[in-house]
């Protein structure tokens, strides 16, 4: 298991333990976090899933694909740090991740 926090839009913080192979979008939603929605299941379709990675771990969490990037054009306050959560995979060199949910999703 992987220690992700997700910091809500007013600043609580969720520690949740997370299976390495699962998604960030996944972690939060099988562990009741709220504001990460998901409604295309991880299939990178909606973008409701958006996140603000903590800067310390941009290069970790790996590259945005082009229809990840296409996707992120449409989310409300889009920031250099902004990834939808379905398309970074948990791993080990994950543990300790920090995620900002946005006010809003799309």
């Amino acid at each position: 298991m992987v220690k992700i926090t997700y910091i809500g839009s007013g600043g609580e913080e969720h520690v949740v333990d997370v299976d390495a192979g699962r998604s960030v979008m996944r972690g939060a939603v099988e562990n009741d976090v709220r504001g990460i929605i998901g409604e295309c299941g991880g299939s990178c379709l909606c973008a409701t899933c958006h996140v603000y990675v903590d800067p310390a771990w941009l290069d970790r969490v790996g590259a945005k694909s082009e229809t990840e990037e296409l996707l992120l054009e449409e989310v409300c306050d889009l920031q250099p740090n902004s990834r939808l959560s379905c398309q970074i995979d948990v791993s080990d060199a994950l543990e300790g991740l920090r995620v900002r949910l946005p006010e809003k999703q799309v």
